[in-house]
């Protein structure tokens, strides 16, 4: 998860530009946000636990001055949710002092750490990676180069050293990356939403592969990461990814849509309402309620001053969550209903949702899901579970439908979830729902031997 923002603006108060990408980013990350700005050379970092609006205020933005900047905001999949984890993390190494923001998760991170043989302050895999440029003595291009071609998995990553600005990603491209421009500068974001609030120009999306080099000679461009082998990982597109957000072109929000109108078709359901599991149920409910004219009702109120439940780190916080975050209206009260949501994991969030509604009278809850059921980790930088914490993974649908209580159970189709990506098949990574990883399978405990070296 997390996200990640840079720009190169001379002239510009590039920390309060970089303020507001992150701001745009929040849903990626909420145990973290850090600025880090490079001033002739001379490189300021600022991060710290909480959100972007708690970590920074005016008198903190006021003292970061540079002519270029990059952001982070975090949730955790590898390395402890701790000061020295947050980012942009500074790595001084014998090369060269390097800043960097990390997006993705490295399945080789262990076996790099090793090789480095240096003593690092963190327990991220992010550090890695800031690890193997800074103490690479070879030129920094030839440094990054070096760091991509060694790194397994995901690595979606911007960072300054130099003077420069730099930004890739994997040969896989498994986290977003793109470039845009405010007026004449540079900036990089995990997701387009960042770039329409600076109200900055979309220019493309940066390749698998490639590294891309700002700095006041314009753009370096370079595809130095290894073959290329596209899998833009589907999660983006039915949950993690902002609805106004593009991916390779396709609107978020147009393709949930339309997953809630293939769901419509291939698992119809008689009821008075459809409601959504706000927020990123919304628009596949809108499509349910469109295809099958079952009226749409808001129907769950949700707080959003409180914290997505998916990305709380906690199982505790985030069953506890659940009754802070939404409170049923009236209107429920014996009603057929059908609920929409973007998927279920372990179960208990769907679970507390469909008794919350039958508390509040509901005749009929049956439950829809716009995407195929997850049923198998990810390596990759979206902190699923492991297998057998996954209720699909144990069980079959009715099974499922059992131990959420709902009336009835349906999950979107892949097919049906591949067709609202408007992508092939051999360009996403599709792992979560079918078991097969575009790379070799890391071992499960991989993601947290760093905590079990350091205790």
């Amino acid at each position: 998860m997390c996200g990640i923002f840079g720009i190169y603006a001379p002239g510009r108060d590039v920390a309060r530009l970089t303020y507001f990408g992150l701001h745009a980013l929040q849903h990626r990350g909420q145990e973290s946000a850090g600025i880090a700005v490079s001033d002739n050379g001379r490189l300021t970092a600022l991060r710290d636990l909480g959100l972007v609006t708690q970590v920074f205020d005016e008198a903190k933005l006021g003292g970061l001055h540079g002519t270029f900047a990059i952001g982070h905001t975090r949730y955790s999949t590898t390395g402890r949710n701790a000061w020295a984890n947050a980012q942009p993390l500074l790595h001084h190494g014998k090369a060269r002092t390097v800043a960097l923001g990390h997006n993705g998760n490295l399945v080789n991170a262990a076996e790099l750490r090793a090789e480095l043989g240096i003593p690092l302050s963190s327990t991220s895999d992010s550090e890695v990676i800031a690890a193997m440029i800074a103490n690479d003595e070879d030129s920094l291009v030839d440094a990054i180069t070096h760091a991509m071609r060694k790194i397994d998995g995901a690595a979606s990553v911007v960072g300054i050293a130099e003077g420069k600005l730099f930004a890739f990603r994997d040969r896989h491209g498994f986290r977003p990356l793109v470039l845009g421009y405010v007026g004449l500068d540079p900036v990089v974001a995990s997701e387009t939403c960042a770039l329409d609030l600076l109200g900055a120009r979309f220019e493309r999306e940066i390749s698998p592969g490639e590294l891309v080099i700002l700095d006041e000679n314009g753009i370096e461009s370079a595809q130095v990461g290894g073959r290329p082998d596209p899998s833009l990982c589907i999660f983006e597109y039915f949950y993690l990814a902002r609805p106004d957000t593009r991916l390779e072109g396709v609107e978020v929000h147009g393709a949930r849509v339309q997953m809630g109108v293939t769901l419509a078709k291939e698992a119809p359901a008689e009821a008075d309402l459809v409601l959504p599991i706000p927020d990123s149920g919304t628009p596949a409910a809108i499509g349910f309620s469109r295809e099958s004219g079952i009226p749409f009702s808001e129907g769950l109120i949700k707080n959003r001053y409180v914290h997505r439940t998916f990305i709380q780190p906690d199982q505790a916080m985030r069953e506890q969550g659940i009754r802070m975050k939404f409170n049923p209206l009236d209107e429920v009260a014996g009603k057929r209903l059908v609920i929409v949501d973007d998927s279920i994991v372990r179960g208990s969030t769907t679970r507390q949702i469909v008794q919350m509604l039958f508390d509040s009278g509901a005749a009929e809850v049956h439950v829809r899901i716009s995407s195929p059921p997850v049923i198998s980790p990810c390596f990759y930088g979206i902190d699923l579970a492991t297998e057998n914490e996954m209720i699909a993974a144990q069980t079959d649908i009715e099974g499922v439908r059992l131990a959420i209580g709902a009336t009835s159970l349906a999950y979107l189709s892949l097919d049906g979830l591949q067709a609202a990506t408007q992508r092939p098949v051999a360009q996403l990574c599709r792992a979560c729902l079918t078991r097969e990883y575009p790379t070799a399978r890391p071992d499960e405990a991989a993601k947290h031997r760093f905590e079990a070296a350091r205790a």
